[in-house]
């Protein structure tokens, strides 16, 4: 990772992920709904039968932090292109066109300003694709991998997966109420953490009544009005995309990284899927909507870091005792003066203590 670009590649999957993090507690069964009117568990466990889903369509992403704008010159963005590209998913609205063939297939294009980028599954072969930077790389995923590859692109179903992980007594779910998205008739049910020592202040969820596809999440900040993230489809067909789509070779010209993470244990940081080093892999501590992640010391060296890095840590942060912090509407990331970094859903006193 470069220096440069440490800040945002931390916050930005922890923007989806630490804000509803927590332990899994129990495998939803595949089942029917039953009925007209399903109980939450019902709506819950239909989730699960959508992982085989084919399907193609449009995902709009909307986040408000109230994270500062950033700064710029007059050629754009005056920060290094990977750190502007990252926290402009977190300040910006996004779309994003999807396609699925399965557990094990999809495909996720996002294309703004004459610019693509792709993520790409096809079985065990994952490739990404930034056709401005010219670069491309292709990860080897573990044979039995079944999740599909993240990259901090998030899809309803990702968020309703790590939201249903969170169901425990900690958890208070509504009954489910009727809703449409993108055409589509579905079942929004309502997750609100009982803690108040977190920052979330609920999370929504719209499950296709015909298929369990989760269409639409919402993520909503305590004491906030407007969503603090969304992911929805705007627009949605069911049935195979061509498999064209799954198939990527890069250009001649592009500069090409490869991982192979075939022989990493699919236990390993969760699936396998990830890219975490094992001397980098975060630790967690707290539970439920509480938990806080860490990396290690030397994650936040900035010692070699441009001038436009240090202008963005010192926009975004401010001292703390033992390092700098941020605290948007959702999440919190502190810095330590050691080089850790902590993060999640919640008051950047409660990483401060955990880091102590």
């Amino acid at each position: 990772m470069k220096k440069s670009a440490w800040l945002p590649a931390v916050i930005a999957p922890v923007v989806v992920a630490g804000a509803i993090a927590a332990p899994a507690l129990a495998n939803a069964a595949s089942t029917p709904l039953a009925g007209s009117n399903p109980t939450a568990a019902e709506v819950i466990a239909s989730v699960a039968k959508s992982s085989d889903a084919q399907y193609s369509g449009k995902l709009s992403q909307t986040s408000d932090l109230g994270l500062p704008e950033l700064p710029t010159g007059s050629g754009g963005s005056s920060l290094e292109g990977n750190a502007s590209d990252a926290i402009s998913m977190l300040t910006s609205s996004h779309t994003a066109r999807v396609y699925a063939d399965g557990a094990t297939k999809q495909r996720v294009q996002v294309t703004e300003q004459l610019a693509e980028q792709d993520l790409i599954r096809n079985g065990s072969d994952v490739w990404t694709w930034d056709s401005k930077e010219r670069e491309a790389t292709h990860v080897t995923l573990p044979s039995d991998a079944q999740k599909s590859f993240e990259d901090g692109t998030a899809t309803p179903s990702d968020i309703a997966t790590k939201a249903i992980d969170a169901i425990t007594p900690s958890t208070k779910v509504a009954k489910p109420t009727s809703t449409t998205v993108a055409g589509h008739d579905a079942w929004q049910l309502v997750l609100t953490p009982k803690s108040s020592d977190n920052l979330v202040g609920s999370v929504q969820l719209a499950v296709d009544k015909q298929t369990g596809l989760p269409l639409r999440a919402t993520v909503q900040a305590k004491g906030q009005s407007d969503p603090a993230f969304q992911v929805r489809f705007t627009s949605l067909q069911y049935g195979a995309p061509a498999a064209r789509l799954f198939d990527f070779t890069p250009p001649s010209n592009a500069k090409v990284t490869t991982k192979d993470l075939s022989d990493v244990p699919t236990d390993h940081a969760g699936t396998g899927e990830h890219a975490f080093d094992r001397a980098d892999a975060p630790t967690f501590a707290g539970s439920d909507w509480d938990t806080i992640a860490e990396l290690p010391a030397g994650t936040a060296d900035t010692s070699s870091a441009g001038a436009d890095a240090t202008a963005l840590l010192d926009q975004l942060t401010k001292a703390v005792d033992g390092g700098r912090a941020i605290q948007t509407s959702l999440v919190s990331v502190y810095l330590t003066d050691d080089g850790r970094v902590l993060a999640g859903a919640v008051p950047v006193s409660s990483l401060v203590a955990a880091a102590k």
